[in-house]
């Protein structure tokens, strides 16, 4: 999907609302700086200092609309970031253009830097000759998880399920509370109808079999190593050639090709959003009349 088509998906009121929450957790009482900077019109140069993809142009606009500021990109959602790269221009109050500043500035960058970990993922998988889907998980940062979820999409991977209401997974601890495999599975499906998929999450081709005997529609291969995870793919897609399989536990950028493989349909990574580092924006103020520079960037 186009980048610029994903800020469809954000309803307007949540953004509203996170901006508003954001900003009141960084000044929730009094702003003296305010008093430094007044009121009079300003404008200031965002500039993107480290290489990476460019995501969550929704959230900074949502931000600054809160604290009565517009913003000019120059740089479409989803553009490939070499620094020094200007990405757009905040005209504003002096006062509520640097209140916004630091909010708006966090959530680029968090936002920019798991999409770029979500292309180098895609990239990696793309370049083994395979053509399944590349996931996130549920493993992002509390209240953040929007954002999180959208750099994943930008970044070209797919989302997973947002939140538990997107999929029935039932995993290794629902397995044991249930009383096995069958029972977990049987039980998962009563609730799901017809409206919701079933996942499972298996520790063997034993397990694996009895999912989808019992009704599973994908199946979680977690923590298995590469050695043994196609072999057991493949075993279970000649029975069962209409189950999904999802690869998921101790994957990384640096070993996810040995993943790879035909019998895969999806492969998640935690560390899409729990490791992907922050890329580096900065805002720099400039006279009215003049050419902005960005003269903090150290390579």
């Amino acid at each position: 999907m186009d980048p610029e088509g994903l800020a469809l998906l954000l309803p307007p009121a949540t953004l509203a609302a996170l901006a508003d929450s954001w900003l009141r957790e960084d000044c929730p009482g009094p702003n003296h700086a305010a008093l430094v900077t007044g009121a009079a019109p300003a404008q200031a140069a965002l500039w993107a200092k480290s290489p990476g993809v460019l995501a969550g142009r929704p959230f900074f606009d949502a931000i600054f609309a809160r604290v009565n500021c517009q913003v000019s990109w120059l740089l479409p959602e989803g553009s490939k970031l070499v620094p020094v790269a200007k990405v757009a221009e905040v005209r504003g109050p002096a006062h509520c253009l640097l209140l916004g500043e630091r909010v708006a500035l966090n959530t680029l960058a968090r936002c920019s830097g798991v999409a770029s970990a979500a292309a180098l993922a895609v990239e990696a998988t793309r370049g083994a000759g395979w053509a399944g889907h590349v996931a996130g998980t549920r493993k992002t940062t509390p209240g953040f998880r929007l954002v999180e979820k959208y750099g994943l999409q930008v970044g070209g991977a797919v989302a997973h399920r947002y939140d538990l209401g997107g999929l029935v997974m039932v995993k290794d601890n629902h397995v044991l509370a249930a009383g096995g495999v069958e029972k977990a599975v049987r039980g998962a499906r009563q609730v799901a109808d017809f409206s919701l998929k079933v996942e499972v999450e298996v520790s063997s081709l034993q397990e694996a079999v009895e999912a989808a005997e019992a009704g599973a529609d994908l199946v979680l291969l977690d923590n298995f190593r590469p050695e043994e995870l196609h072999p057991t793919a493949a075993a279970l897609k000649a029975r069962f050639p209409s189950v999904g399989v999802e690869a998921s536990g101790g994957i990384t950028l640096a070993n996810l090709p040995q993943f790879c493989g035909p019998h895969i349909d999806v492969i998640s990574l935690g560390m899409l959003t729990q490791a992907a580092p922050a890329l580096d924006f900065s805002l720099k103020l400039f006279a009215e009349g003049t050419t902005p520079v960005c003269r903090a960037y150290r390579p």
